[in-house]
């Protein structure tokens, strides 16, 4: 109670001084303050602070308070203390919002819509894959529909663009290959393999944050979750040995896809020092496309000239063809951006472990919509390496909790 009488409640028109550190004890007794101009106009300055008009009690007289040594500390009043009335919260604390009561809603819910809008790319894009087998070219689309997205923003104001200098930009250019090369070889992979196969080799990407974590950030990872993605690795393992659909193009581009996402998730998160995650995604896309723009032309340019487009217009028809390609970039932008704010709030290993939780979700899918076969020990070393991603989040969780504790003891 003795904080809230200090500092949460406002004497006969007057703000009060913040109470000074460490306890408070006596008599109560308070600085001489001087107000100037009209309370009502809510322009004063006390204290180095701008007061807000409703702060202020209005219809309360101006006095100023007995002048006291200037270094004097203050005392709260001891009958102030005990009385119910003096520690309102309504004299000068904050209204919480919802949003703010409940964070963990908040997270939910881009988890969540991170989750759903993935599973929906996924389907879409291996579609597409189907008739039109060109990943190189498709990934540029993916980036393309994404930056015409986040222009139109910007040209409404929502968000308002950030300004970029040029020392922003040394910075995001690194995270910006990192995202155009993991992106054109997820779809390299998604076009060479089955859905649920590329998945489950991304499912490393934990164990690749990790490794990043201690050995480039210097954060030191205990033992225990080193031991729980063993399974993880195991699982993968064994999921890759009989998967019906490997072959070596899809696995080891998967696999050059962990590592470049994982140096992505790193090197975004100190970028969001500076910016919202909103406006970092849209440079990163835009410096992601001027990137993957030049691999495509020279890799697939020729062949889309000479017979790509003609076959699959022939088999979908053109409408088909360009709403499958809108809606596919639509997609990929708006999950990547989601799952974008959501590493804005939690750390890189959570995010990792997030993104491999989602794996379940596309991989069920997946295996649903499109039938794929898999084998038994395909399988079970799936379900291995999901539950060594359950191990891993329930180990993780229980460190952050005893950090928590000590910091609060």
């Amino acid at each position: 109670m003795e904080s809230r009488v200090i500092s949460g409640a406002t004497v006969r028109g007057i703000a009060l001084p913040p109470k000074p550190a460490g306890r408070l004890t006596g008599n109560c007794s308070f600085p001489a303050l001087k107000v100037t101009g009209k309370l009502s106009e809510g322009g004063n300055l006390i204290w180095g602070r701008q007061l807000r008009p409703a702060i202020l009690l209005e219809g309360s007289p101006a006095s100023v308070v007995s002048p006291v040594t200037k270094r004097e500390t203050l005392r709260p009043c001891s009958a102030a203390a005990s009385s119910p009335a003096g520690g309102s919260d309504s004299a000068g604390g904050a209204k919480v919002g919802f949003l703010e009561k409940y964070p963990a809603l908040v997270t939910g819910f881009f988890f969540f819509m991170w989750y759903f809008l993935n599973v929906i790319f996924n389907i879409l894009n291996k579609k597409i894959y189907n008739y039109f087998p060109y990943p190189y070219f498709v990934s540029v689309i993916h980036l393309f529909v994404g930056v015409i997205y986040c222009l139109l923003s910007w040209a409404v104001g929502l968000p308002k663009r950030a300004p970029i200098d040029s020392n922003l930009l040394k910075l995001l250019i690194p995270v910006a290959v990192c995202h155009a090369l993991g992106h054109v070889t997820s779809n390299v992979s998604f076009a060479a393999v089955a859905v649920s196969f590329t998945h489950t080799i991304k499912a490393l990407e934990p164990f690749f944050n990790a490794a990043a974590s201690q050995f480039i950030l210097g954060q030191q990872i205990p033992l225990t979750l080193w031991l729980s993605l063993a399974p993880v690795v195991i699982g993968v393992s064994m999921a890759s040995l009989t998967e019906l659909s490997f072959n070596w193009l899809g696995f080891i581009s998967a696999m050059i896809s962990n590592i470049s996402f994982t140096y992505r998730s790193i090197y975004s998160k100190k970028a969001m020092t500076d910016m919202d995650s909103t406006n970092l995604y849209a440079y990163i896309s835009i410096i992601a496309l001027i990137v993957c723009i030049p691999p495509a032309v020279i890799l697939e340019g020729p062949q889309l000239l000479k017979h790509g487009f003609s076959d699959a217009i022939a088999k979908v028809g053109m409408t088909k063809f360009l709403t499958d390609l809108f809606w596919v970039g639509m997609f990929y932008h708006l999950y990547n951006q989601l799952a974008t704010n959501t590493l804005e709030r939690v750390a890189p290993l959570t995010h990792a472990v997030g993104n491999v939780l989602k794996r379940v979700f596309v991989i069920g899918f997946s295996i649903l919509v499109f039938g794929n076969k898999i084998s038994l020990q395909t399988g079970i070393g799936t379900s291995i390496a999901i539950a060594g991603v359950a191990m891993y989040s329930f180990i993780k969780a229980k460190i952050e909790e005893e950090k928590r504790q000590m910091k609060a003891a």
